[in-house]
This record gives C-alpha cells, structure tokens and sequence, in this order.
C-alpha cells in the first residue's frame, strides 16, 4: 500500500516538504484514545504516543492529533511503537462547541473529503438538526452528503415529502434514501465512496450509522444495538472515532452519534448552508442590520411577501446568534488563559531569582 491510497495527496506531499522534518516520517492518525493514538503508514497500524514537546506547545486540545491527521512520527522497537512530533497543516476540519457549558471547541476529526450526514427519514426527521449539521459540515470545508435511512418505515409517499423537505429548505446537497433492513439504497451509498477519499458519517444516535457501514464493509465487523420496539430507535453503539479503510480503498471514519451540536464562530458555514438568506441579506439597508426590526431589511420583507420560510428565518437567526455568542466568550476565555498563563511563567521566573540568591 502507497501513502497516496491513505489520501497522502499532492497537497500534502508540499505541506510535507514545508514542515522541514527529515528525522521524521508520515503516518495516518487513524483511532485516538486517552493517551495513545493508532497510526498507519504504507506497511502496518501501530500504537503511538505524543511527544511532551508537542503537548506542551499546543495552545489547545484542538491542536493534538485527530483522526484523519497526517502526523511526523519517529518508529522506535523495530517499528512496533511510534512518537508523534507534530502534525502537517489540516485540509478540513469537522468540529463543534464542546458538549456542556464549557465554551471551546471539540475536534470531531480531520481531512474529510465528504461528510455522510445520516438521519432517519421517519419520526426522527428534524430539519433544524440537519441544518446545524450543514453548517458544521460547510464551516470545516467538506463536501455533505445527506442520507436518509429506515425508508422501510415509511411509505413512499413520505419519503418523497422528506426529500421534498430537504429541497424546500433550499438545501442543495446530494440526497440518498436508503434501507438498513431491506438494503434498499446502500449499493448506492457503496457506489459513491471513492478509493483514495475520506469519508465521515455523523448523525444522532440510533440512525443507523453503524449498521450501514457493517452493509457497506461487507460483513459484521463493528458491534451493532437492535432497534427499540417502544419508540423504534436504535441503541447508540460507537464509542469512539476510527477511521477504517474499506478493500476498495475508500475510508470512512465512524463517529458517536451527538446530542449536541453546538458552534462557535461559523460565519463561512452559515454563509454556504443558508446561500439564500445571506444573498438575501446583501439587500438590506443597513450593513450592520440585524435582521429583527430595522425598516429596509430584505429578510424581513422576504417572509411578508412570502419568498422566506418563517420556521428557515428563526433557524438561521437562532443559530448566528449562537455562533457570535459562542465567540465573544471563546476570544475572551482565550485572553483569561493567556493571562493567567503569563502570570505563572512570572511567578516560576521569580522563584527561580529567589533560589538562586539564597544559594
């Protein structure tokens, strides 16, 4: 196996020059565990380890390897471990606000080419998830795919009204139906999966995530819950994030599914998830209109003539109020550890003096 078929691309074949590390070579992060990661290069997997000078000189925990990175690894016990020394710059990013009140950002994984976003075409539907996907998926620049499964749950005339659903919310993407149950649509979903790409399906517990990729892979090789007769959702099974490298030699990184799907600062993925309303908005009188009360704005005129969705309207607004919320309070918990961080380095430096004279 060639590091090209890995995804080893031209792009990063520079970005590899650039980085100006001969003593190291390139290895595909492809599982990351508490302190360990998994690495995979031309002729094995092996477990690896990040060098303290890494750690410590990364600003955040979005800075330490990820799935899908491309990182500069020395191999040691005739190659049977490896240090990770760094990383080569990252084509695209999946990433969100971490679960919870803490406001930072989680990485998700790295260098995807295509993100399958899976969700259910029954009761599960949720337009305005799907929409905070899309502006993740944008935002991270990589290519969405949306696929609805459990079609054997609802007649065909439902299905249509989702697809429907999906095009009347001015969402462009590539859409698939598909069956877990009846295989209806997955050689479809096989087909499009391209050897030498990255692929990553995200979506909410219990869609069918990793049923499909077991369809996909040919055999059962990732544990799978049965779906629940009481509401007919599925058990959350992947715990973790990997990438699997399919015999055709496409890879596709699994992912748990995600309660929350918070965003900082997503002003490029809401620009391209929401095209309609940001071109909308060029229209406004006011550069710096909010969109809410002023007189000449076009969003507001679009939705009394009947051109903008009211419920697509409050989706858009709710999620960029979000994201610039959800920044202000990131810039400024940066700015607090900067401080505080250079208050510890004085105080160590003070210390330091003060040893000395008594020696």
């Amino acid at each position: 196996m060639e590091l090209k078929t890995l995804g080893f691309d031209q792009w990063f074949q520079e970005k590899r020059i650039e980085a100006q590390r001969p003593d190291c070579t390139v290895a595909r992060v492809t599982a990351v565990y508490r302190d360990s990661y998994l690495v995979r290069n031309e002729n094995s997997e092996i477990l690896a380890e990040a060098a303290g000078s890494f750690v410590y000189s990364a600003e955040s925990s979005v800075d330490l390897p990820s799935v899908g990175d491309w990182a500069l690894v020395q191999y040691h016990n005739a190659e049977t471990f490896a240090i990770i020394h760094g990383l080569l710059p990252r084509k695209s990013f999946l990433r969100r606000k971490t679960p919870g009140k803490k406001i930072d950002y989680q990485m998700i994984a790295v260098n995807i080419d295509s993100a399958l976003i899976v969700q259910a075409c029954d009761s599960d539907f949720n337009l305005r998830r799907l929409e905070r996907y899309l502006v993740m998926v944008n935002e991270g620049h990589i290519e969405p795919i949306l696929l609805l499964t459990k079609s054997d749950l609802v007649s065909p005339e439902k299905l249509e009204e989702r697809i429907a659903e999906v095009r009347q919310a001015n969402i462009r993407c590539r859409v698939l139906p598909l069956s877990n149950v009846t295989g209806f649509g997955v050689d479809q979903v096989r087909q499009l999966l391209e050897p030498g790409r990255t692929y990553c399906m995200v979506g909410s517990s219990g869609v069918g995530k990793t049923t499909l990729l077991n369809h996909i892979i040919g055999r059962d090789l990732f544990e799978t819950n049965t779906v629940r007769a009481s509401d007919g959702k599925g058990r959350h099974t992947t715990t973790q994030r990997q990438l699997i490298v399919l015999e055709h030699g496409a890879m596709v990184i699994d992912t748990p599914g995600m309660r929350e799907l918070g965003n900082i600062g997503v002003s490029s993925g809401l620009e391209e998830s929401f095209a309609d309303i940001w071109n909308l908005s060029k229209d406004c009188r006011f550069t710096d209109c909010t969109h809410t009360q002023e007189a000449g704005c076009a969003l507001l005129k679009a939705i009394d003539n009947g051109t903008l969705r009211p419920d697509r309207y409050q989706s858009y607004l709710k999620l960029m109020k979000e994201s610039e919320y959800n920044e202000l309070s990131y810039v400024e918990k940066r700015r607090k550890d900067k401080t505080f961080g250079q208050f510890i380095k004085t105080v160590k430096k003070e210390l330091k003096k003060k040893g000395n004279h008594l020696l």
